[in-house]
């Protein structure tokens, strides 16, 4: 389980900022942790933070 919001430096895309629909993350040592910006106290999906940098390369190199 993970500690409270406001204990945990979550964060959104700096393209999405201004969005209110957006996923946050949190850097948590060897996880990412993904959540619904709108649900701060909702579910949290946790992956592999070497994943979540292959997810983002795969992203910016628009191979998706």
């Amino acid at each position: 389980m993970l500690a409270g919001p406001a204990s945990v430096g979550w964060f959104k895309s700096s393209y999405s900022a201004a969005q209110n629909e957006c996923v946050e993350a949190a850097f948590l040592g060897r996880f990412v942790g993904l959540r619904d910006s709108k649900t701060e106290n909702g579910a949290v999906l946790m992956v592999r933070a070497e994943t979540f940098a292959h997810f983002v390369a795969t992203v910016k190199a628009d191979n998706v």
